[in-house]
């Protein structure tokens, strides 16, 4: 009988935990993310970002566009530490992609969270729940005319 309780309070807190779940999604601050201590010599200045529709120098050669999924730990953070902290982690993989495309720039990122493009000049989408924060970016790697 002791077992059989174990195993029905196992089953209640399992069904309880999932119905308080969220699936969040927040608009957060490119800026704000790019100048936190976190991004503190991790963001290269080698690869030059453009967000959404912002201008920028003139297109040498379009190489072509990639995209990154990248999620983090959630817990024992605040959304918006969360959010930046796999912002960052995004960021960075974009610009590795671009390095070794040979690119020295990534135009047009977009948010591309499970997989619903949102273009922001100033703004990136993350998702974020109780225990996972994810951030989706998707950007063309190109050459700059110098």
């Amino acid at each position: 009988m002791k077992k059989k309780s174990l195993v029905v309070l196992a089953v209640l807190l399992a069904v309880s935990f999932n119905a308080s779940a969220r699936d969040d999604r927040k608009m957060l601050s490119v800026q704000d993310a790019l100048a936190s201590a976190a991004a503190e010599g991790k963001i290269g200045s080698d690869v030059r970002l453009f967000w959404g529709n912002q201008n920028h120098p003139t297109v040498s050669n379009r190489i072509g566009e990639w995209g990154t999924n990248k999620k983090t730990n959630a817990l024992n953070k605040s959304d918006q530490e969360a959010c930046n902290w796999v912002f960052l982690s995004a960021v960075i993989a974009l610009q590795e992609r671009a390095r070794r495309e040979g690119g020295n720039a990534i135009v047009n990122i977009r948010s591309n969270y499970k997989n619903n493009e949102t273009s922001s000049e100033t703004e990136f989408m993350c998702g974020v729940g109780n225990i996972i924060a994810g951030v989706a970016l998707k950007g063309t790697v190109v050459k700059l005319a110098n």
